[in-house]
């Protein structure tokens, strides 16, 4: 097994969207039109090949105060529990240290708040319904 992670590169995107897809739209019923938006086009993307195959993804949103933001953290079904949404998540967090950011927030599903607690990310404020699901804001300081 070779896992490779990695910032996602323009020939990659098609996969990285065809991912979060399945991941999102297929298999929690994320309305299409929610799950696409303005900011992919400007994020940093990550990706992770399992073997060569797209098994992982998410992004990192331009900092705002000092803040940036992790989002579409996606793992395929078959690659779950094999530490990809893991590397994932530590790319992106490296790629926000080296834009000097101070801290990254993310909106965590509540079912996955445990793996983002491992990661070092702390629960704050109350769960709130974002496309049909119970998500929770979660913080991480960098520095």
């Amino acid at each position: 097994m070779t896992l490779e992670v990695r910032l996602a590169g323009p020939a990659d995107m098609d996969a990285v969207y065809a991912l979060r897809h399945e991941v999102f739209v297929v298999g929690q019923d994320v309305p299409e039109d929610m799950e696409y938006d303005e900011h992919d086009p400007g994020c940093d993307h990550a990706v992770a090949r399992l073997d060569g195959e797209v098994v992982g993804t998410g992004r990192l949103l331009d900092p705002v105060d000092g803040t940036a933001t992790v989002g579409r953290m996606a793992v395929a079904e078959a690659a779950r529990g094999r530490g990809v949404g893991a590397r994932v998540l530590a790319l992106l967090e490296e790629r926000a240290r080296e834009r000097g950011v101070e801290a990254v927030e993310l909106h965590a599903q509540v079912h996955a708040t445990g793996f983002y607690e491992r990661a070092g990310y702390t629960a704050f404020g109350d769960v709130y319904d974002e496309a049909g699901i119970d998500h929770v804001s979660m913080r991480k300081p960098l520095r």
